[in-house]
């Protein structure tokens, strides 16, 4: 499965070397010159000059001087110091009749223990049991569990992040199931007892679509591809329907996308902080929509501090704060009715201080009418530029999909000031309403950057257009 935030600094990735051509040499190591040219031209000219070796002599020829064999030296033990004293007799073992029996030396005492010692065992083979060796606990961290992997096989790899990918498609089914009801259910409906498609079904057919919240202008641009499709013979069952209205939502979402940020790594790597800004009017679940990113962005080795720059309504920042607590992300605040550009330029100070690699800026709701409040927005992007460049990089807006038409009209007043980049659609599985994203990529023409399939940390994703279309038809 696809990392949730892909933009990494170059050093947070771990180089092995392990296709490095060039060996490491330490100091005192020879240069390995197998591969050098000038040394193997300087050793070949060397063998080139070097004398000829002579034939060997006929076996059958005399040879020209007697050989003598030089005489095997031999080795006989160094001896240091004086003899070993003699072991203590007891007197009354001593016998006159007993004879005395010299001490060998050294060299022939040793010949005769080796010579007992193997004939004993080529008589009787001893068999000896090793002693058993203590189990020593390692010290390798990558002996129960690895970060990167390096105890599994690639299969069991594989076999993970496929179980990964099932797991987000089912759950990403479930989230648009209301939807795929609506729609998808609704065209098996209309194409039940049919034998062929007329003016009736199209109408039908319009219908199913508006109710999936699709808009009308999308829903207008769909039927006359379906049209043009039963007019050259291409559209003749229901298969063909649903695969028709799925390539052209995959259409518009590959549309929307060469707009606004796609992206993050649209953003070089360089500049830090990342500046996350979002936008949007109260209860559409904005709060919750910054608390999860910060916590996703987090939980992939990423340093995030969140701004609290919301300080027109009550108790908004104690509700970050209480998200800010539970990710365990910074939260920089000041007190209510504080100016928010004044708490934005302490946040940038402070990121760039720590070296924060997202920042998260939270702003007050505000409904689009509201002239002052948008003026307010315009001073902090301000401001944000002026600190770190191009920031903010991102201004998200935050939608509900249960709202459905109504989020679209304010999506498109904030669009007049807020310069908005992307879009967040919270609660998509709440509603059968989810066509809503296919008119907000059509009809503002931006990217839908996070969707909430839940109400878990995990269920705000990454949009996927072939997900969702999957979904919606699958």
């Amino acid at each position: 499965m696809a990392l949730f935030w892909k933009r990494k600094k170059k050093e947070d990735f771990i180089t092995l070397g392990l296709n490095d051509r060039t060996p490491v040499r330490t100091e005192g190591t020879p240069a390995d010159t197998s591969n050098d040219t000038s040394a193997i031209e300087a050793r070949v000219t060397a063998e080139s000059n070097a004398p000829a070796l002579e034939a060997p002599a006929a076996l059958g020829a005399e040879p020209s001087a007697p050989i003598t064999a030089a005489p095997v030296p031999v080795l006989e033990p160094a001896i240091t110091g004086s003899a070993p004293s003699p072991a203590p007799v007891a007197p009354a073992l001593l016998t006159p009749s007993a004879p005395v029996e010299v001490e060998q030396p050294l060299v022939e005492r040793s010949t005769a223990i080796n010579a007992a010692s193997s004939a004993a065992s080529s008589q009787t083979p001893i068999q000896t049991t090793p002693p058993a060796r203590a189990v020593v606990p390692t010290r390798s961290p990558f002996a129960t569990s690895s970060v990167l992997g390096l105890n599994r096989s690639m299969e069991e790899l594989q076999a993970e992040e496929a179980a990964l990918e099932a797991a987000y498609t089912a759950r990403f089914r479930r989230a648009v199931e209301r939807t795929r009801d609506t729609l998808s259910g609704r065209i098996d409906t209309i194409f039940q007892n049919r034998k062929q498609i007329d003016a009736a079904l199209v109408d039908e057919l319009e219908e199913a679509l508006i109710s999936a919240d699709l808009g009308v202008t999308t829903t207008m641009e769909i039927l006359d591809v379906v049209r043009r499709g039963i007019a050259r013979k291409q559209i003749g069952d229901v298969e063909a329907l649903k695969a028709a209205i799925k390539n052209e939502i995959l259409g518009i979402f590959s549309k929307a996308e060469a707009n606004g940020v796609k992206s993050e790594l649209e953003v070089g790597s360089d500049t830090v902080p990342y500046v996350l800004m979002i936008v949007g009017v109260n209860g559409v679940g904005k709060t919750t929509t910054i608390g999860k990113l910060a916590q996703r962005i987090k939980a992939e080795g990423n340093d995030v501090l969140i701004c609290a720059a919301d300080t027109f309504r009550a108790a908004a920042s104690d509700q970050l704060a209480i998200w800010a607590e539970r990710t365990g992300v910074p939260l920089i605040q000041q007190k209510q009715g504080t100016d928010p550009a004044a708490v934005l330029f302490d946040s940038l100070k402070a990121a760039k201080s720590r070296r924060s690699d997202v920042l998260i800026v939270d702003t007050a709701g505000r409904l689009h009418n509201k002239a002052h409040l948008m003026a307010e927005l315009e001073k902090m992007k301000r401001i944000a530029g002026r600190e770190v460049p191009g920031a903010p990089h991102e201004t998200l807006l935050v939608i509900d999909a249960v709202t459905g038409q109504n989020g679209l009209e304010q999506a498109r007043q904030f669009l007049k000031t807020a310069n908005v980049t992307g879009i967040v659609l919270t609660k998509l599985d709440g509603t059968a309403k989810g066509g809503i994203a296919v008119a907000i990529a059509k009809e503002l023409n931006l990217p839908i950057r996070y969707v909430g399939i839940g109400e878990r940390v995990d269920d705000l994703v990454v949009f996927d257009p072939q997900q969702y279309a999957d979904g919606l038809f699958g």
